[in-house]
């Protein structure tokens, strides 16, 4: 009985050290070992065998990590007070760093991001901040992205999400856009009448050459006016017309 238990006892043993000395790693993860505390090596996916009190290992996963950044309240360069909030995409490239050369690289990664969105958007204008989201995306990203090579991960897009202003400066900036409408109306009209005035005095040129042009033209403006038969139409006649009519019906004194 005493050995069947002792056996039973070893068996049990081992299959508690053989559990613990296996380790199943998914494609997207990696496995950092550390062996007698000194980093030994980079292992997965698929089966891992560790030696039980010797070994230990630390999953990483390099999948793309969406993260939200917090609503910052961010004064831009023309003192305009405004609250910005985005979204960064990253994922580790060296597992080894990203557990050796930061402590908890999620929050570090979030942190940094934080600080890097209000430090960008503070250099630049409110203008800017509205219409030059992609360059400052970049601008964003790229910074982020040199600052964490160091930890083993890869920044791949910044995508600001939200600008957030106060109702005063909304009101502010729907007057300057609509401000900005009446001056292209205005600048556009004159370019019309500019140009119209160009052809009118191509068309004047024409029409001194050709009298019996005007003529016609008088014609053609009375017809356009008499279609609103409600109108009351004075149309002046030119002497050239009028005059041989009065010469027939007016005879000359006799002297």
């Amino acid at each position: 009985m005493l050995v069947g238990g002792g056996l039973g006892l070893v068996v049990l043993l081992l299959a508690v050290l053989a559990a613990s000395a296996l380790r199943v790693l998914r494609e997207y993860e990696r496995g950092v070992v550390f062996q007698l505390g000194r980093f030994w090596k980079v292992k997965g996916p698929g089966l891992v065998i560790l030696i039980p009190g010797i070994q230990q290992m630390v999953r990483v996963d390099l999948r793309v990590v969406v993260m939200d950044i917090p609503s910052q309240d961010v004064i831009t360069r023309d003192n305009v007070s405004v609250k910005v909030s985005a979204v960064l995409y990253f994922r580790v490239v060296d597992p080894e760093r990203a557990i050796i050369q930061v402590e908890r690289f999620l929050e570090a990664t979030s942190q940094l991001a934080q600080t890097t969105l209000r430090a960008v958007l503070g250099k630049h204008e409110l203008d800017d901040l509205l219409a030059e989201r992609e360059r400052l995306n970049l601008d964003v990203q790229k910074i982020l992205d040199a600052q964490t090579d160091t930890w083993g991960i890869k920044v791949t897009n910044v995508e600001i999400k939200h600008v957030d202003l106060n109702d005063t400066m909304v009101r502010a900036i729907a007057r300057q856009a609509e401000a900005e409408r009446e001056r292209r109306a205005k600048v556009i009209h004159a370019e019309g009448e500019l140009q119209a005035s160009h052809k009118l005095a191509e068309a004047a040129e024409v029409l001194a050459h050709q009298p019996q042009a005007l003529q016609l033209r008088y014609l053609e403006t009375l017809t356009v006016i008499a279609a609103d038969k409600n109108s009351t139409i004075v149309f002046p006649l030119p002497l050239d017309i009028v005059g041989p009519l009065m010469r027939r019906f007016i005879k000359p004194d006799e002297g």
